[in-house]
């Protein structure tokens, strides 16, 4: 029986799959904490809620734009065109879910009604879901 060889990834590795898992721990996991908040924040004031979806907003879209950046790099680095055709198909289905959460996100911050803003931010966080379980099925 031959025993597998493991090994630690490179520096790039390390850096470029940890810039990607932080920011979707802010994003997506931002996301769940801030509507798992909701209820309390509203008691505090009508303008509290936009208020904290203001300030969620300045760490949030950062995070969005690294975990874009960072899936062109991860994707570079695993050579997608040499890739098997339904990892390439999964991939780019995961690709249209990022362009999902990031629009459904942005609605989001323009809806005027509640309804408009459940709706989208609804949306945007499955999306996000998808996209996140997609990209664990693509690291194989």
């Amino acid at each position: 029986m031959l025993a597998a060889t493991m090994h630690l990834a490179s520096a790039s590795t390390t850096i470029r799959l940890s810039l990607h898992v932080l920011a979707a721990c802010v994003w997506l996991g931002g996301q769940i904490v801030v509507a798992g908040l909701l209820p309390t924040v509203r008691s505090f004031g009508a303008d509290a809620p936009r208020k904290v979806a203001q300030a969620f907003g300045r760490l949030s879209w950062p995070a969005f734009w690294v975990l874009v950046l960072t899936g062109f790099w991860n994707y570079a680095a695993v050579h997608g065109n040499t890739m098997s055709s339904s990892w390439n198909t999964a991939f780019g289905i995961k690709m249209l879910c990022v362009v999902v959460a990031g629009v459904g996100t942005f609605m989001h911050t323009k809806a005027t009604t509640p309804r408009a803003r459940g709706i989208y931010a609804g949306l945007g966080t499955l999306a996000t879901m998808l996209a996140l379980i997609l990209g664990v099925a693509l690291a194989g």
